[in-house]
């Protein structure tokens, strides 16, 4: 059985041969095996967008989020994957949050 990190190398290796979906299966077994593998959950984000399924990236999203909430970077990804949804409001708010996290305001 693959770790993580090997099935996410793999997903990477799909990614960049153009198989999205293929790069998607191997990041949802990633996460599976450990829920908690922020990276894994970042990438997914980024494909499902690129898929069209927003619902999913922004729960992607999100999970970096709830795993990294002191990583300013963190909302600033999940702020591109809001507006890369059309959910521009809430681009706002985590780009606003992603600024005072940066500033040590928050």
């Amino acid at each position: 059985m693959s770790t993580p990190d090997q099935l996410y190398d793999q997903a990477v290796d799909l990614r960049d041969q153009g198989d999205k979906p293929g790069a998607v299966a191997k990041l949802e077994e990633a996460v599976a095996a450990d829920p908690a593998f922020a990276i894994g959950h970042g990438m997914l984000a980024k494909l499902y967008a690129d898929l069209a399924e927003a619902d999913k990236a922004i729960a992607h999203a999100q999970k970096v989020v709830e795993l990294e909430p002191e990583d300013a970077f963190s909302y600033t990804a999940l702020s591109v994957i809001f507006q890369r949804c059309g959910k521009i409001p809430e681009a706002e708010h985590a780009k606003a949050v992603a600024w005072q996290k940066q500033h040590g305001l928050e």
